[in-house]
C-alpha cells in the first residue's frame, strides 16, 4: 500500500469515528427534549379532558338547575292559577248568598202572580204527567215576569214518622226544581225551597182525599215590581194515580 491509500484510508477512518460520535451526542442531547415534550403532550391531553370533564359536570348543574328553577315557575304559576279560581268561585258563591239573603229579607215585598199545587202518589216523589203539565201552565208565564221569585212548600200526609215526612216533602219539591231548571232554565238562585212534611196540611188527614190532597207541592210565581199582573187561578188540581 503506498502512502496515498494509507492517508485515504485514516481519513475514512476518521470521519466515521467522528460521523459515530456526532449521531450519539446529538441522540443524547435530544432525547431528554422528546421525552420531555411527550410528557407534555401527554399533560396537555389530560388536562383537556379533565376540563371537558368539568365543563360537562357544569352544563349539567345548570341545566338541572334551569329544569328545577322550570318546574317551581310551573307550580308557581299552577297555585296562583288555582287561587284564582277559588277566589272566583267563592267570590260567585258569596255573590249567590248575597242575593239569597236580599231575596229571604225582602220576601214581603213579593206579590204572587201566579200559582198551583201539584199532587204526587202515596210515598212518591217523582211527577206525573198532570203535575208536569201544571207546571208547565205557570212557567209560561215567567218570561213575562220581571224580578220573578219561585216559592215551594212541600207537603205530606200524616203516615210515617215527622223525620221521613220532612224529607219526603223536600224531595218532592227537588223534582219541581229539576223539572223547573231543566225544561225553562230557572236558576236556583230564583226558588225559595221549604219542606214541611205534614206540618202544614191543606185538608183533613182522616178521609183519603184529604191525605192524597196534601201530598203535594205549592208552587207561586212571585214578582217584587209594582204593578205586577193579578194571580192567576190555582191550577193544581191534578190528581195522580200512582
Amino acid at each position: 500500500m503506498n502512502r496515498t491509500s494509507l492517508a485515504i484510508c485514516l481519513a475514512a477512518s476518521l470521519a466515521a469515528t467522528v460521523g459515530c460520535s456526532s449521531k450519539n451526542y446529538v441522540k443524547q442531547q435530544t432525547t431528554p427534549l422528546i421525552n420531555k415534550t411527550n410528557e407534555l403532550d401527554d399533560l396537555t391531553a389530560k388536562n383537556t379532558r379533565d376540563i371537558k370533564e368539568v365543563d360537562a359536570r357544569a352544563q349539567a348543574a345548570i341545566q338541572a338547575v334551569n329544569t328545577k328553577t322550570t318546574e317551581v315557575e310551573q307550580k308557581t304559576q299552577t297555585a296562583a292559577q288555582n287561587a284564582t279560581q277559588a277566589q272566583q268561585v267563592a267570590d260567585a258563591a258569596n255573590g249567590r248568598v248575597g242575593i239569597l239573603t236580599n231575596t229571604v229579607a225582602n220576601l214581603d215585598n213579593y206579590h204572587p202572580v201566579a200559582e198551583t199545587s201539584v199532587k204526587f202518589g202515596f210515598n212518591r216523589d217523582n211527577l206525573t204527567k198532570q203535575a208536569q203539565e201544571a207546571l208547565d201552565q205557570l212557567a209560561a208565564q215567567i218570561a213575562n215576569t220581571k224580578g220573578y221569585l219561585i216559592a215551594l212548600e212541600g207537603g205530606t200526609d200524616s203516615v210515617g214518622s215527622p223525620d221521613y215526612n220532612y224529607d219526603l216533602s223536600q224531595r218532592r219539591a227537588n223534582s219541581v226544581i229539576q223539572y223547573l231548571a231543566t225544561k225553562y232554565n230557572v236558576p236556583a238562585h230564583k226558588i225559595y225551597v221549604i219542606g214541611l212534611g205534614k206540618d202544614k196540611p191543606v185538608e183533613s188527614n182522616k178521609t183519603s182525599k184529604g191525605r192524597a190532597d196534601n201530598r203535594r207541592v205549592d208552587v207561586r210565581l212571585m214578582t217584587n215590581t209594582v204593578g205586577g199582573s193579578q194571580p192567576a187561578p190555582t191550577t193544581g188540581t191534578n190528581n195522580p194515580s200512582m
